[in-house]
């Protein structure tokens, strides 16, 4: 009985590492998971059609250009859902702002009627959502993310 249990504790920490993608550099090893919310300001429904598209191909351009990997992205009308995995260099608050600041000066400079929806020369909201991925596993959060385009 107790090798059984020594074998089940063992596969448990194996398939979580694997699936949980633990990944290292030089230095450290490391699972780096956020799910970051934010809205365009005033909260307006504009991130529809090909606006929406241009900002999934610009978020993932982002993410590759900085080898961050996006593991759900969604993109709602009036907000966007992202979860993205990190290197430990990287500050949450760091990734927001190249997310957001990239992707509103390119979607502004293609799309130049949203400022007057959003104000002058802004797209997000100041404020922004973030949490790792804790007590609830990665998985969960993908499956939220994913279920947010039924609504």
């Amino acid at each position: 009985m107790k090798g059984e249990q020594t074998f089940d504790k063992a596969f448990t920490i194996w398939y979580h590492v694997v699936a949980m993608k633990i990944h290292s550099s030089k230095h450290s090893v490391y699972l780096l998971n956020y799910h970051i919310v934010w809205i365009p300001k005033y909260r307006r429904s504009i991130l529809q059609g090909e606006i929406r598209e241009s900002l999934f191909t610009i978020l993932r351009r982002i993410a590759k250009e900085r080898y961050w990997e996006i593991l759900a992205l969604e993109v709602m009308p009036n907000h966007v859902h992202l979860f993205a995995s990190v290197k430990p260099t990287t500050s949450p608050a760091d990734m927001v702002k190249v997310f957001k600041g990239i992707s509103a000066r390119e979607l502004l400079d293609k799309y130049p009627h949203l400022s007057r929806k959003t104000g002058c020369g802004t797209l997000w909201a100041p404020s922004y959502f973030v949490s790792t991925a804790g007590n609830v596993s990665s998985e969960t959060i993908r499956r939220y993310i994913e279920e947010q385009r039924g609504r």
